[in-house]
């Protein structure tokens, strides 16, 4: 019997030692991360200094994770649409219970258990009622916005002294420079995302759990044919990828210290942007966690930089959307090509 080892990790070289021109995308990505640095240096001379690159990774460290998170079942072909409620009804709930005196550690784990409970939900019917991920996440989607709208529509704020903030804390300078905003700094959110991008390539380059997604992404039938995990293996995907979004939405709300129900409207369609633009295959099958953190700092770096040039912030998503268009086109091109 053909065993796991035998599925097509990305990370093994083509036959030959040949180059996997399936990496173009991710290098094209890395290239365009360069350029917009370049670009923005050399035209407003900030975007080398250290207290913006802090910023980057302190302000974004949410989408970092939420990456990571959609990473995952996109790599077998399918795609989670909910983690953007999943942020609102978890920032809602967690403000909620801060201001009604709930401890942090408790509200916390709340939080955690509330993303695990819609990523079970989404595995459900996705592997016991033959839903599609698209359909299943979409459900799920709106279960968890329409929720948060009935818990609360107002802003809320963080109460004082609530044991909740230093996660999103001004945190520690590594580089303390006397120039103004010009110091290297990190908080925990950014320790968090770190820990997720390295719990994501662990999960998928050292584990069977990693090959299997894998495999699926090449094609389930030959995955179950091979007597791999399928079905378990696709409720720990939805099941990371919620509980992963409730963690992306800690570290948001910690950061800016309220919450309201429209928050997250969107993030996924950025989450699924920077797992394109980070050359992962759309259709499954091929893809990197490092590539999918690399098209979160492009994602995240087109705001300042439209800013600068005085783009309106409503262009920005068009600029995504050119991106995810060229992206995904140089992947069907690549496959083509792989094809003949």
């Amino acid at each position: 019997m053909t065993t796991a080892t035998t599925v097509n990790a990305p990370a093994k070289k083509a036959k030959g030692g040949k180059f996997n021109a399936q990496m173009i995308p991710t290098i094209a990505a890395v290239v365009i991360f360069i350029l917009m640095l370049i670009m923005g240096q050399v035209m407003f001379g900030t975007y080398f200094r250290l207290g913006f690159i802090s910023s980057l990774f302190i302000d974004h460290a949410y989408l970092i994770i939420l990456a990571v998170a959609m990473t995952l079942p996109i790599l077998t072909g399918g795609i989670d649409l909910s983690v953007g409620a999943i942020v609102a009804i978890t920032a809602v709930v967690g403000m909620k219970l801060l201001n009604g005196g709930a401890p942090a550690p408790l509200v916390l784990v709340i939080m955690l258990l509330i993303g695990a409970a819609f990523g079970l939900l989404a595995g459900v019917l996705i592997e016991e009622f033959n839903m599609q991920p698209f359909i299943a996440t979409l459900s799920t989607m709106f279960l968890a916005r329409g929720i948060a709208s009935i818990i609360s529509t107002d802003s809320l704020t963080m109460p004082e002294n609530n044991g909740f903030g230093w996660i999103g804390g001004e945190g520690w300078k590594i580089i303390d420079n006397p120039k103004i905003s010009n110091d290297l700094s990190i908080n925990l959110g950014v320790i968090i995302a770190v820990v997720v991008v390295v719990f994501g390539y662990i999960l998928l380059h050292h584990t069977r759990t990693g090959r299997t997604i894998y495999a699926i992404g090449g094609s389930r039938s030959s995955a179950e044919l091979m007597g791999l995990p399928v079905k378990r293996t696709q409720y720990v995907i939805y099941l990371t990828s919620a509980t992963l979004a409730a963690l992306a939405s800690i570290v948001y709300t910690a950061n800016i210290g309220s919450a309201k129900n429209t928050v997250g409207v969107g993030w996924e369609l950025d989450a699924v942007a920077s797992v394109v633009i980070g050359g992962t295959i759309i259709t499954g099958g091929f893809g990197y966690v490092l590539g999918s953190v690399l098209g979160a700092l492009v994602r995240s770096i087109l705001e300042p930089l439209t800013t600068d040039f005085g783009v309106p912030a409503e262009a920005v998503q068009i600029v995504v959307g050119i991106m995810i268009l060229v992206f995904v086109v140089l992947q069907r091109a690549v496959t083509v090509l792989q094809k003949e």
